[in-house]
């Protein structure tokens, strides 16, 4: 059996919790493989939106078994509340929840070296989410971090002393004035590493292979999206992990050669949180409309979310990055109503037309170009059936899927598990 992927191919945001709740049922196992609690996905079903930053998206999901894998990087404050937050719902977590030892543990200092380090750039700020996750990556790359495994030593506050140590002497070396109390920070973090000491802790990559062994069917979920990847994003504005299909396989220790289908996920036009270039990005009443029909406000930060047409010059690179074999397009709803829709096809970049995505896609040397479609004014939420859609959005859907050179699988209506559409 192999290990199917799903990723998210913009900047995040595309509704990746949504889709892997619906595919769970087709799973035995998902695993979570890179990011850390900066990532939000949302669900939606049964009248109750549920807000997920850690644990899997198929925790709902009774029959499926949940692991957060290697290459995530744990909170144990956030995590505990995520606990919390499901306790109502009689979530199985104990049976259905495992956690890597492997996975990296985000301490107190690491949130405060965070707003340290965003706020000494000024107006250079890369619009981190605050949550400590590059200074607990560059603790992982520079060999300084702790583990999940690392609690389960008996010189963990030792461990745990020593590098807090050494982030209280970084946090004197910038020039701003962060206020915290560390001893209040430092209470709930033991109180929640108590919560994750009462989870069970394995050898994931171990358990991920006696899976595949015995024949398990296992999707991998990934966080943010692949313009966000450390190596392949629009650097610096960037997160610090590998958000595409390679980090699938460091982020749960699987082979290449187990990896099956990649399932990509996109909005029906582009978003964006935070800083960094944004080609497509609308300043007009389109975009103020995205904003408020799509809900552009992120799941973890509340953020506004910048707007913008579909572009699919980026998109093309994120599909061929990754190797994505189907695709799955969300929010098609929060289009309806526009005359005309632009998609964006290539880029003036430099004076010159071109089709990929260049080194710099900074608005001095890009330009977007775009083709125009027609629009559609029919509300889409309560359709089940392709056949039923408005011509304009499957003509929009055939013209997306020729540029993309992969077949557009599932077309989302709406934010609930029900409006989701198989073709």
């Amino acid at each position: 059996m192999a290990v199917d992927l799903l990723l998210g191919l913009q900047w995040g945001d595309e509704g990746k919790g949504k889709i892997v709740d619906v595919l769970t049922q087709g799973y035995d196992i998902i695993a979570r493989f890179q990011g850390g609690p900066n990532a939000g996905h949302t669900l939606e079903f049964n009248g109750i939106k549920h807000v997920l930053h850690t644990i899997p998206s198929g925790i709902f999901h009774p029959t499926s078994i949940n692991i957060i894998g290697n290459g995530v990087v744990i909170d144990p404050i956030i995590f505990k509340k995520e606990i919390d937050g499901l306790a109502p719902y009689n979530v199985p977590l104990k049976d259905n929840l495992l956690i890597s030892r492997k996975a990296h543990l985000i301490l107190p200092t690491h949130r405060l070296l965070d707003a340290a380090s965003e706020a000494s750039k000024g107006k250079a700020k890369i619009g981190s989410t605050l949550k400590g996750i590059g200074p607990t990556y560059m603790d992982k790359t520079g060999r300084n971090g702790l583990r999940v495994g690392d609690i389960e030593l008996d010189d963990f506050e030792v461990r745990y002393r020593n590098l807090t140590d050494k982030h209280q002497e970084m946090l004197a070396n910038y020039k701003v004035d962060i206020q915290y109390n560390l001893k209040e920070l430092e209470a709930e973090f033991f109180e929640a590493v108590k919560v994750l000491k009462g989870f069970q802790l394995i050898d994931s990559e171990e358990y991920l292979y006696q899976a595949l062994k015995q024949g398990k069917k296992i999707l991998a979920e990934g966080a943010q999206g692949s313009l966000l990847d450390i190596d392949f994003g629009t650097y610096p504005f960037v997160t610090s992990s590998n958000t595409t299909a390679a980090g699938a396989c460091t982020g749960l220790g699987v082979a290449p050669r187990s990896i099956g289908e990649v399932i990509g996920i996109f909005k029906a036009y582009t978003t964006r949180v935070g800083s960094g270039p944004f080609p497509t990005e609308l300043f007009d009443e389109a975009g103020e409309t995205m904003t408020q029909v799509g809900r552009e406000f992120g799941a973890t930060t509340g953020r506004r979310r910048r707007c913008g047409w579909l572009d699919l010059v980026a998109l093309k690179y994120a599909v061929q990055v990754s190797g994505v074999t189907q695709l799955v397009m969300m929010k098609a709803d929060v289009l309806s109503g526009f005359d005309t829709l632009k998609v964006c096809t290539s880029y003036l970049y430099k004076g010159k037309e071109i089709k990929h995505l260049p080194y710099n896609i900074e608005e001095q040397n890009v330009t977007p170009v775009y083709t125009e479609l027609k629009g559609w004014h029919q509300n889409l939420t309560d359709i089940k059936d392709y056949a039923q859609l408005p011509k304009e959005l499957t003509d929009y859907v055939d013209f997306l899927e020729k540029e993309l050179e992969v077949p557009i699988k599932v077309v989302s209506v709406g934010p609930d598990r029900t409006q989701t559409i198989t073709r």
